[in-house]
């Protein structure tokens, strides 16, 4: 009889702790990368109060969202977990290069370092869009003027 209340109290710490740690692996992967892209839009707005947002595309895994300005600018916002860090990408100030997958491509910002890497999409169309937007927004507006006062 002994053994038997012995065996009970190790299996219900076992089933316990397998309990806690499924509980605590699913809280760690929505923890990992915030889906939540209303919330990365609020995180935006806060850092940049006065860029208007004309349309967004996140990476298929959601750790990066690429924001689209009024004004032709572009802006990335990276997940660190519990938030969004914000860049508003300068022109001139970012590289981008094809990948082989025509969903990816990678980017290195100048001005944020930690913002550089391979960014993957869900569609093809993403990631040309988002990756026109960064070449779009290499041409300076100062050049723009240019070009176009010479049309």
């Amino acid at each position: 009889m002994n053994s038997v209340i012995v065996w009970s109290i190790i299996f219900v710490l076992i089933a316990l702790f397998a309990y806690y740690a499924t509980r605590m692996a699913r809280r760690d992967d929505r923890e990992d990368g915030l889906h939540d892209f209303g919330f990365a839009l609020l995180e935006f707005g806060r850092a940049f109060p006065n860029e208007a947002i004309r349309e967004i595309h996140a990476t298929a895994d959601g750790r990066a969202v690429f924001v689209r300005l009024h004004d032709g600018k572009t802006g990335i916002m990276r997940s660190h977990t519990k938030h969004y860090a914000c860049h508003l990408i300068k022109p001139g100030r970012v590289r981008v290069q094809g990948q082989e997958g025509a969903r990816s491509f990678r980017a290195e910002f100048l001005d944020a370092p930690a913002n550089d890497g391979l960014f993957t999409f869900r569609t093809e169309a993403e990631a040309a869009e988002v990756s026109l937007w960064l070449l779009g927004n290499y041409v300076s507006s100062a050049d723009k003027d240019v070009a176009e006062d010479g049309a």
